[in-house]
């Protein structure tokens, strides 16, 4: 291809779940070059997934030589390198940086990595909750399974005596930079998102780090030597830095390694979906029929405290920015600094959206016939089945696709619910099953589940406004965007206007490329230009899908709306009755009693 004359330019790195990918853009945001490789993935017991560093690490290399080779660009040209990754926990051993096996075998060291989604923990979770210590309200009031404080003390307790004691911590994103320099410097992103560090001034808050909480949850060796082992003390034997913050040049081994010069920048990482709102939310709006949400005369960057930036893959991440902190029930953060300097963050989410989409499609008896009539049409099966509820709802003349299923009630949590009801316990739920087994049955359990998606992020807004946020739009990016009925639904769902950004399915490693561009503006002290103004320099436009007008379409959405929060609250009574039983010999027409029946 010819090559961009819009030096310098920049690459970013995003390891997500599975693959890495890298791509290279050029001073005016403009992609060139996307490459990405698998990487592996172990689930050796139910709950248990691991990964490895190593393995990673190949990939993300393999993918910058590519793009470098399929752009033409000289190494010596590209100027900043920035990361994201998923908050997986890296586990290392401190003397030579070699892998260190997290089990169940540990006897593969080559599997090094808990995978976010690995619920190995829940009863060192519990425990850890039960300290009800401040610092858990800055994570929603109770860390998740999904964290990484749970996971290393699960570590402890199960490794062969001995060997916890010789490892150091990361999460994946600081792994990346840590290879990538030599540097141990972490990220407030990932420090503070994941692994329960409160910044220095929050709450009176001396180090960052609680010598206080480590020692409560019985991992007092994360505090020895000032948090060597996460770490270190901001200013005394650590450094941390928010996102794109100008970490160190290449060191020669991974400069080597990538085939980038040595001189390339390389920024603070940042968590993948952290990515995604660096990639969305400052995309430029050309639809004459938007209406700005920020008030005339407010501060430039404010704009983004109503933009809600949803990050959509095997899971969904939102998350939106504020000047001050708030407080939200099940809602991890608030979390200051992690982007922006001095701003707070809140990061909700839904533990299964394009998994959840998978299983429904694929657990389903009519899949296979589905998806040999996709094929035979040349199209995804999502556009089939988008094709096919269309042709239903003409047949039975319906005035929306949402009247297919206005009596089929699904909820959807298969995983768990990470927002706001913040319970690993949460499990799918159904009104409506029949004996048809046919494509069109699929195509309605489908619907659904989309559905499900767009009320649950309903859900999750209502609890982000109701606690002080002033969300007006939702800023979607991943491979979801190209799925119109699912964009449609999740805007009438919340009566939200929705923008895809520019770069749909790279906008997550377009984000981390940006951060490649801060690092490589930094001047000979380190400083570096705002995060947003970069942001907004290089964003393209977006465009915007508008929720329904219909009159009735709104009404019966309101409708499911309330079933929806019904049916997750009626599942908590149900799972808490018989609990009761089993432990204090309730009878049934008490608990008949109690829910009602009787």
């Amino acid at each position: 291809m010819t090559v961009s004359q819009n030096g310098p330019f920049y690459v970013g790195i995003d390891v997500g779940t599975g693959s890495a990918r890298a791509c290279l853009i050029d001073s005016t945001g403009e992609i060139l070059a996307v490459a990405s490789k698998e990487i592996k993935q172990w689930n050796p017991k139910p709950d248990f997934y691991n990964q490895s560093s190593d393995d990673i690490w190949d990939a993300c290399c393999y993918s910058v030589r590519k793009i470098l080779a399929d752009s033409g660009v000289s190494k010596s040209d590209v100027k900043g390198l920035g990361f994201d990754a998923t908050c997986s926990l890296v586990v290392l051993r401190e003397s030579d940086d070699s892998p260190v096996a997290v089990g169940p075998d540990f006897a593969e060291n080559s599997q090094n990595i808990v995978l976010w989604m690995d619920h190995r923990c829940p009863d060192e979770t519990e425990q850890i909750n039960a300290t009800d210590h401040n610092l858990l309200r800055y994570v929603g009031g109770a860390m998740s399974i999904e964290m990484e404080i749970p996971k290393v003390k699960w570590l402890k307790n199960h490794m062969p005596a001995g060997e916890f004691a010789n490892c150091k911590f990361y999460d994946l994103a600081d792994f990346l930079t840590h290879r990538a320099t030599k540097k141990e410097t972490r990220s407030f992103c990932s420090v503070v998102c994941k692994q329960g560090y409160v910044p220095v001034g929050v709450d009176g808050c001396m180090k960052g780090w609680s010598a206080d909480f480590f020692e409560a949850i019985d991992l007092p060796e994360l505090v020895e030597d000032d948090f060597r082992r996460v770490g270190g003390v901001l200013g005394v034997n650590g450094t941390i830095l928010s996102a794109g913050e100008y970490l160190s040049t290449l060191c020669p081994e991974a400069a080597d390694q990538l085939g980038l010069d040595p001189s390339c920048a390389v920024g603070s990482g940042v968590i993948d979906c952290y990515a995604g709102w660096i990639g969305t939310v400052a995309a430029k709006i050309n639809d004459p029929n938007w209406i700005q949400e920020s008030a005339e005369g407010e501060h430039d960057l404010d704009v983004a405290t109503y933009r809600l930036s949803a990050v959509a893959g095997t899971s969904t991440c939102h998350l939106a920015v504020t000047k001050n902190p708030v407080f939200v029930p099940g809602v991890w953060g608030p979390y200051r600094d992690v982007l922006l300097p001095d701003y707070w963050m809140a990061e909700g989410g839904q533990s299964a959206t394009g998994a959840l989409l998978a299983h429904i499609l694929k657990s389903h008896p009519a899949h296979a016939e589905a998806k040999s009539l996709a094929d035979a049409k040349s199209v995804s099966i999502f556009e089939f089945l988008n094709d096919r509820l269309e042709q239903l709802r003409v047949e039975q003349s319906l005035p929306t696709l949402e009247h297919l299923i206005r009596h089929y009630y699904f909820y959807g949590d298969l995983h768990g619910n990470r927002s706001p009801i913040a319970s690993e316990k949460m499990k799918g739920v159904v009104v409506g099953l029949s004996f048809d087994v046919s494509v069109d049955a699929l195509a309605l359990s489908y619907l659904a589940a989309v559905e499900f998606i767009g009320l649950q992020t309903r859900h999750i807004i209502q609890a982000l406004n109701d606690s002080g946020h002033n969300i007006k739009s939702i800023f979607l990016s991943g491979g979801q965007c190209r799925n119109p009925v699912l964009t449609s639904l999740m805007a009438s769902c919340t009566g939200m206007p929705v923008v895809i950004p520019k770069y749909i399915d790279a906008a997550v490693v377009f984000g981390s490329a940006l951060l490649g561009a801060k690092a490589a503006s930094a001047d000979k002290d380190g400083y570096t230009d705002s995060l947003w103004t970069i942001m907004k320099r290089m964003s393209g436009s977006g465009t915007v899908v508008y929720p329904t007008q219909d009159g009735e379409e709104k009404r019966l959405i309101d409708a499911k709306y309330l079933i929806f929060l019904d049916m997750a609250k009626r599942q908590q009574q149900y799972r808490s009755l018989v609990d009761a039983t089993l432990a204090e010999d309730v009878n049934a027409i008490t608990i008949a009693e109690k829910i009602g029946a009787a």
